[in-house]
């Protein structure tokens, strides 16, 4: 049996320390050589989240199983192939068409028969509703926190709070100023945390700057114009 393993990590981070990615790696090649299959090849997705199956990594999964090179794909763990119940029927159903099986090794799962395909949607119905009521609580404990007149939100970078409130910090004003520059010269969003970090520039936790924390000055000078 030809087998396709497939990891994931959500973090750039992570996947530049290579950690996780290595020990899912492993899980999944002990799980092929049980099973006596030949791993043809593991994919691996550095840097993306399982929100949406739209990722490199993935697509270039489901066009070998529409060639009809793989006959099953391992994962170390479920998640690391999608949160959304949708999608993972979505995916299974196309599994389904093409005779692919999908192995995850963490939950010991295959859907190979039709209780390993019912186990498997069971579960990842429950993993998404503990999501949502995580999500529900946290909105209400801000709303509270509101209500009571109590911040809950962190000072935006390039601000600082003093005695009178809100106050531009010159140094992270200046690397806002860097971004901006960088950003209207057509760099990637990539581009430009490479840039900072050439420059030894930081965040304001001290870490090198990562493409989401990028994004997210991006997107939030857009939201204030």
């Amino acid at each position: 049996m030809k087998e396709i393993g497939y990891v994931r990590v959500s973090t750039e981070r992570q996947a530049d320390r290579g950690i996780s990615l290595e020990a899912q790696s492993e899980k999944i090649r002990a799980m092929a050589l049980v099973q006596g299959a030949e791993l043809v090849e593991t994919i691996v997705e550095g840097g993306e989240s399982a929100k949406t199956l739209n990722r490199p990594g993935m697509t270039k999964l489901l066009a070998l199983i529409k060639k009809g090179k793989v006959q099953a794909v391992i994962v170390a763990k479920l998640d690391r192939r999608t949160r959304s119940v949708k999608d993972l029927c979505e995916l299974l159903e196309r599994f389904e068409r093409r005779g692919v099986a999908l192995v995850s090794v963490n939950e010991s799962l295959a859907t190979g028969s039709a209780a390993g395909r019912l186990v498997l949607n069971m579960m990842a119905a429950v993993s998404q509703w503990e999501r949502e009521a995580i999500g529900e609580r946290t909105r209400d404990a801000l709303r509270h926190k509101r209500a009571n007149g109590e911040r809950v939100s962190n000072i935006r970078f390039g601000y600082r709070l003093g005695a009178d409130g809100r106050q531009p910090d010159a140094g992270e004003q200046a690397v806002l100023d860097e971004i901006r520059t960088l950003r209207q010269n057509g760099h990637t969003l990539r581009g430009i945390a490479a840039a900072l970090n050439r420059k030894a520039l930081r965040t304001r936790r001290g870490s090198p700057w990562r493409l989401e924390d990028v994004a997210r000055i991006v997107r939030q000078a857009a939201e204030s114009r």
